[in-house]
């Protein structure tokens, strides 16, 4: 089973002064602004970081509650933020760090067991697995 769900993005202009938006195909996002100065200045509007790490967050956190649950437990709350790091290196810049920060409340449970499981989700869950992916490419020059 393949399920495919799309986000789109336009962009005018050069890098300092141009501007873009962000659609996704749900409509959470409808042409939501970015450009240099919401990704490098920390002006209002999104950025591509911020949306790798709201996508990573999330699925982080449903996993866990898989996880959870194939283990006998069920979470009350969890609570997951993701860092990520994007910094300057020799051939540009480049995400080079995601960090989870995880606060959960979930009954009966051990915090070795708790551990075991975010480690486990850590390695498996298709957002963490995506930062190995293929990616293809199709490229139209109009």
């Amino acid at each position: 089973m393949t399920i495919k769900k799309t986000a789109s993005s336009n962009w005018s202009g050069d890098i300092k002064s141009g501007k873009g938006t962000i659609s996704t195909q749900s409509g959470a996002l409808d042409n939501q602004p970015y450009g240099f100065n919401t990704r490098f200045e920390d002006k209002p509007g999104s950025n591509p970081e911020e949306l790798v790490g709201a996508a990573h967050s999330a699925c982080f956190g449903m996993a866990l509650s898989l996880a959870l649950g194939e283990a006998g437990f069920t979470a009350e709350n969890i609570n997951t933020e993701a860092v990520v790091s994007l910094n300057e290196v020799d051939d540009g810049f480049a995400v080079t760090h995601i960090a989870l920060e995880v606060n959960a409340t979930i009954a009966d449970i051990s915090n070795e067991q708790f551990q075991a499981l975010c480690e486990q989700t850590k390695k498996g869950c298709p957002i963490s697995k995506l930062l190995n992916t293929e990616i293809s490419l199709n490229a139209t020059l109009k």
